[in-house]
């Protein structure tokens, strides 16, 4: 039997100390020992000078749930001590108790240690365990005098208001001064304004890396040279303006006899480039890329071909252009220097403002304790802390960071008489963007050399897993060195394993500690791939998992008695939301239960929010049929088929029906929303049905938490549509203000959780999943800003070259792998990881050197095909290395409950009829479950994923130039709706209101610098002649047309596959594109078409597409539209739009004919107007297409 003493009996009381605590070692079991020997005055030499009480022991930890959590633990611990030292024949199982009990033997000394024991236990209510922003607000409150803090100040826990109106006042004090030349300058780097000011210097806010009182030398000197610069650039465009003509004549001949190099001056991308040099000839303000453009037609950067070198221009604005870019060189913005000065005077502004108005916020509490200790009465509050909390135990210190060491340093180093015990593990800081700083740990770690203890047995896993972990990271260390990559200065210690008593069995055999699964290929694995297979294999494990505890052969063998697995053993870890949805998904296909515990997305961004709007828009008017009906179909309440045809064909039970709203109303005018609410889910039942489904959970707790938002709300609005806006536009947003609207946990009891690793830190459970473990996220120095270290300082860089991206890169791998070390020692008894030959991006070698499990693994790199190789030495009794299992469609089926339960008083369920109301929009994502059809649901589509269409700079003051995305896309179409509903011709002739009102919406969504653009461009596209199939027409010109034209037809068991073959053959067969998802079409097609519109006795369907597909006007050529719109299979919406207006004339006009009154579908590209084919797709799919789709929703086919 070991004689050694533990670390926590042996540990000295005093002087600064540091305890380093690996995974599962008993960081809070030492830390609340070290507390009871404190209180008892313990140890000797290794003694505190008197024993302490808790109001005298300092204890920070990071969390308010960690300060909690320390504060109860501590309390039993004590209490529990107490309990044994009054009673003389105990015996403690406790190892630190049973040593205590040892060194107080007397009778007497153990009854007075029982009493200050059982008085300290009593008093920890007032223990002063804080978190650190606690810790400082308290001690700059209390000792205000010596702080020179006022005694009241109020939290202000959100900045964004004042940095906003510091930013401006910057703006007034110091960018109003500069030059108009430095004005466009700015204007033209994107910095034209205090708002985009404050969002380019936002990551340097708190740095104080910048003397906020004078500019920047490098600024001063810039100022100097712009004016200059700038005459030039003025002579220039005048030369240009006068000699354009001639110089265009000349490029026409150039292009025709190929003088001008093909690599530069290719033919499509020429006409652009032309349209830069007419735009700069007009006096327009450009921004860098175009001026890269102007730089090929100056003397010196002209490319010639060796045919053309004898027919170089003469033309003196080339030479001119020279001279402009040789300025530009020299007098470039000192953007981060600029930058950095904004920072600081924003800063410093905002904390003025702070102190005028008695507030703080969280980062003041702890710079102004910070630097209160750093002062001149420095000293002094030192001594009065260090008098009142004479020992300090700081919990998680990896997470520190440099004013919260500073703090601690201020009060505790070098000074007599004093206990400073930093308890953290290196190896487990991994929350850099929450500003910890590991550098600053290991200052610590360099300051306390002599004095560093360590934690080395693991109690939270089975041997296997211990073994595993020091296998693996030994490995690492000793094959390729440095395996924390901090140049040694976090070594990996392997660790003892104390055991479990417990014992996992899979298919009744035990389980190795870590199981790798590789899945070894030829050529490399996208994320995308590699996401899908991972989640599909996972999935496919764990429903085989929970059907092997189903029939007794999977599960915990503890002794004789076993318990199975349950699926709240198992945990899924990942990076994002992204990660977990896949494998969410993947679980879900397979029957299985789970639950996100690291959601953060707002409930008003979920299905149900849509449907709530419907319901409250049915209860607010019920005498509106169409508002009854749409509440009725909507998915919460999802009213059956036949019921609803029931409703349509009894006028009786619809009167009731109607009533029923009506009470709804009148329940929500005289006891609020919220009681309205949940009379409405029960009276539909909704609980009990949505209880049946694998996600009804969710979805009831989605629903009930948005009806306490609205009763919130509606305490500050007035009556039921404010509410209704109210709604609106935070589902518009999708997002509330506030942590009240993040989605709260439906359950966690019997699901596999899924969590981030980040979240999963001081967790554990019995099985973890790391599926996606070779995905990462590089440094890239086109996505500034990047943060590296030099000297222990962190430097920010918002202009990072090749040497940042490379630092920055390294320290983010450093800090992956420290997450996988967090995400691997999660586990009690055994983690798999998916391993592949992954790659980001392109190219035909993986990059596992850049995740931290292939630095751990293969060190500098592998070969696709030779993952099982690279991994023989890595073999270990406590290792699997396998080839990755397929996946496969087996579901979960768990054991039915055999329990006898009253007869539950909830209505019998109604069996589901597979029916909906669908839009266009819903047709590609029928996967999911389908939401009612949303009048904006097309428009939203097609703006998704805008922004990842080009990365090319747009034409300034240009349409191209306009936001892209879902938000600005609206506003187009809403625009134009306006002009519709006023008359376009109308509106051209008297446009004062109408810009009025488009100007105010600009405004509301801080668009006010686009007014001009959008001025020009709504004339444009009002009088634009769009292409028909023989003629061509404005939207000026046309007399006869309704805007927004709503339908809505039925949808007999439409098969979307068969449907989408047979637009297929009938559109565009030869042209590949997406493949619509395999679905049945049950209920009814609703939608909106923006345009219906006859001209010369034709009808017509027109859409407008705000899709950005270029950075100029020469993108939209008639074979990019076509592409985007087959791409997007926006042909399947304008063949509905025509089905739906082919049912409309046939009912509406007598001798109808289709080949004679059916025109066909306009498409309008709204960024496109200009270009060649005038934005305008047009199609006039054939009749046969359109009578056999009539056919096949009528059920006919």
């Amino acid at each position: 039997m070991s004689t050694e003493r533990p670390l926590p009996i042996t540990f000295p009381l005093h002087g600064t100390r540091l305890i380093e605590a690996s995974a599962g070692t008993g960081k809070t079991f030492t830390l609340a020992a070290l507390y009871l020997r404190l209180v008892l005055g313990h140890g000797e030499e290794n003694a505190f000078s008197r024993p302490l009480l808790p109001p005298e022991i300092l204890v920070v930890t990071f969390t308010e749930a960690a300060t909690e959590e320390l504060r109860e633990r501590i309390r039993d611990r004590l209490a529990d001590a107490a309990r044994i030292f009054a009673d003389a024949n105990a015996e403690a199982d406790d190892p630190v108790l049973a040593e205590l009990l040892n060194d107080y033997s007397d009778p007497d000394d153990r009854a007075r240690c029982a009493q200050r024991l059982d008085a300290a236990a009593q008093w920890m209510d007032e223990a002063a365990i804080y978190t650190i922003h606690g810790f400082c607000n308290r001690m700059l409150k209390q000792h205000a005098f010596d702080s020179g803090s006022l005694f009241s100040l109020e939290l202000q826990e959100d900045a964004s208001d004042e940095q906003q109106m510091a930013a401006r006042d910057y703006w007034r004090s110091v960018i109003a001064d500069f030059p108009v030349s430095a004005a466009n300058a700015l204007q033209s780097d994107n910095l034209g304004n205090p708002d985009a000011l404050l969002d380019a210097c936002r990551p340097l806010l708190g740095l104080k890396e910048a003397d906020p009182e004078a500019l920047p030398q490098s600024v001063t000197h810039w100022l100097t040279q712009t004016g200059p610069q700038a005459d030039k650039d003025q002579h220039a465009r005048r030369q240009l303006a006068a000699e354009l003509p001639d110089f265009l004549e000349w490029v026409r001949a150039a292009r025709d006899n190929k003088w001008l190099n093909g690599n530069s001056y290719r033919t499509t991308s020429l006409p652009g480039m032309l349209q830069t040099l007419q735009r700069y000839a007009n006096g327009e303000r450009l921004n860098d890329k175009a001026y890269d453009t102007l730089a090929k037609f100056s003397h010196e950067g002209m490319k010639l071909t060796k045919a053309g070198q004898a027919h170089r221009p003469d033309f003196a604005f080339c030479q001119q252009l020279d001279a402009v870019m040789e300025g530009r060189a020299n007098t470039q913005l000192p953007r981060t220097d600029l930058l950095a000065h904004a920072a600081a005077w924003i800063d410093r502004r905002v904390d003025q403002v702070r102190r005028q108005t008695a507030t703080m916020g969280f980062d003041d509490m702890l710079s102004r304790l910070h630097d209160a200790l750093k002062g001149g009465n420095g000293e002094r509050l030192a001594q009065v802390i260090r008098d009142q909390f004479p020992v300090a135990l700081i919990d998680e210190f990896q997470d520190t960071d440099p004013t919260q060491y500073g703090i601690f340093s201020a009060l505790y180093e070098g000074q007599e008489g004093t206990g400073w015990f930093m308890i953290g593990d290196p190896k487990q800081a991994i929350y850099a963007f929450r500003g910890a700083d590991v550098f600053t740990y290991l200052k610590a770690r360099r300051a306390t050399a002599g004095n560093h203890y360590t934690l080395d047995k693991n109690f939270r896993s089975a041997d296997a897993m211990v073994s595993a972990v020091n296998h693996l990271f030994g490995y690492s260390q000793n094959t390729f060195g440095d395996v924390f990559m901090m140049d040694n200065a976090i070594p990996f210690e392997a660790v003892k394993a104390n055991g479990r008593k417990d014992v996992l069995l899979v298919d009744s055999n035990e389980k190795s500690g870590i199981t790798l699964w590789v899945d070894e290929q030829e050529k490399p694995v996208s994320a995308g791939q590699y996401r899908d297979e991972q989640a599909a294999r996972c999935a496919s494990e764990i429903a085989h998992l929970l059907n092997g505890a189903v029939k007794g052969v999977t599960g915990f063998q503890k002794g004789d008695s076993f318990r199975p697995l349950h699926p709240n053993d198992i945990a899924i870890l990942v990076r994002d939301r992204t990660e977990a949805k896949a494998i969410r998904d993947a679980l879900m296909e397979r029957q299985v239960r789970s639950v996100y515990l690291s959601d953060q997305d707002s409930v008003f961004a979920q299905p149900e929010a849509h449907d709530l709007l419907l319901i409250l828009h049915a209860c607010a008017t019920p005498e509106s049929d169409t508002r009854v009906r749409s509440a009725l179909a909507c998915a919460v309440l999802d009213l059956a088929y036949a019921e609803l045809d029931a409703l349509n064909q009894d006028e009786v039970r619809w009167e009731e029906t109607v009533e029923q709203f009506h009470g709804y109303r009148h329940q929500w005018q005289s006891q609020g929303v919220l009681p309205m609410l949940r009379s409405l889910l029960m009276d539909f039942h909704v609980p009990a049905r949505l209880s049946q489904s694998l996600d009804g959970e969710r979805a009831l707790t989605n629903l009930l938490h948005l009806a306490e938002l609205l009763q919130q709300a509606a305490t500050q609005l007035d009556g039921e549509q404010s509410l209704i806006r109210y709604l609106e536009d935070t589902v518009e947003e999708g997002r509330g203000s506030s942590k009240e609207s993040i989605l709260r946990l439906e359950s966690d009891d019997d699901r596999v959780k899924v969590i981030t690793i980040h979240k999963s830190k001081g967790l554990e459970y019995p099985l973890v999943y790391l599926p996606f473990i070779c995905s990462f996220r590089p440094a890239d120095k086109n996505k500034p800003p990047l943060r590296y270290h030099e000297n222990d300082h962190l430097n920010v860089s918002l202009e990072p070259d090749d040497t940042v991206e490379n630092k920055a890169d390294h320290e983010r791998l450093a800090e992956d792998m420290r997450l996988l070390y967090v995400a691997l020692t999660r586990a009690c008894h055994t983690c798999t990881l998916g391993i592949a030959p992954y790659i980001k991006g392109r190219g035909k070698q993986n990059q596992l050197e850049k995740s931290a499990i292939g630095r751990l693994l293969f060190g500098n790199g592998v070969a696709n095909d030779g993952l099982r190789a690279a991994l023989a030495p890595v073999a270990h009794d406590a290792v699997t290395i396998i080839n990755a299992p397929d996946s496969n469609p087996e579901c979960y089926q768990p054991k039915a409950e055999s329990r006898t339960l009253r007869t539950p008083l909830i209505p019998a369920a109604r069996q589901r009829q597979p029916w909906w109301i669908a839009s266009y929009s819903a047709l590609k994502q029928v996967q999911e479950t389908l939401a009612p059809a949303d009048p904006r649901g097309d428009q939203l589509a097609e703006q998704q994923d805008d922004t990842l269409v080009d990365d090319a700079e747009p034409l300034a003051d240009t349409i191209h130039a306009f936001p892209r995305g879902a938000a600005p896309g609206t506003l187009l179409h809403d625009i134009l709706e306006q002009a519709a509903n006023q008359g376009f011709e109308q509106t051209l002739a008297d446009p004062a209101e109408f810009e009025t009102s488009v100007e105010e919406k600009l405004q509301a969504r801080g668009w006010q610098d686009f007014m001009a653009v959008i001025r020009h461009w709504w004339k444009q596209a009002v009088t634009t002649a769009l292409p028909l199939e023989s003629d061509k027409i404005a939207l000026n010109t046309l007399h006869t047309y309704v805007p927004e034209l709503e339908f809505v037809f039925p949808a007999h068991q439409v098969k979307v596959a068969e449907m989408d073959t047979l637009i297929r053959q009938h559109i565009h067969p030869q042209h590949p594109r997406p493949r619509l998802e395999a679905d049945t079409l049950n209920g009814m097609l609703k939608g909106f078409i923006d345009l219906v519109f006859e001209h010369d006795g034709k009808y017509y369907v027109l859409d407008y597409k705000s899709n950005w597909l270029g950075v100029d006007d020469s993108a939209y050529t008639l074979d990019a539209m076509t592409d985007a719109v087959l791409e997007k299979r926006y042909e399947v919406q304008y063949v509905l739009y025509l089905l739906a207006l082919h049912r409309l004339l046939k009912s509406r006009l007598q001798d109808y004919d289709p080949d004679q009154h059916l025109g066909g579908a306009v498409y309008v590209f709204l960024r496109g107007l200009q270009g060649p084919a005038a934005g305008t797709v047009f199609d006039r799919p054939a009749t046969g297409l359109i009578e056999a789709l009539d056919a096949m929703f009528g059920g006919k086919i």
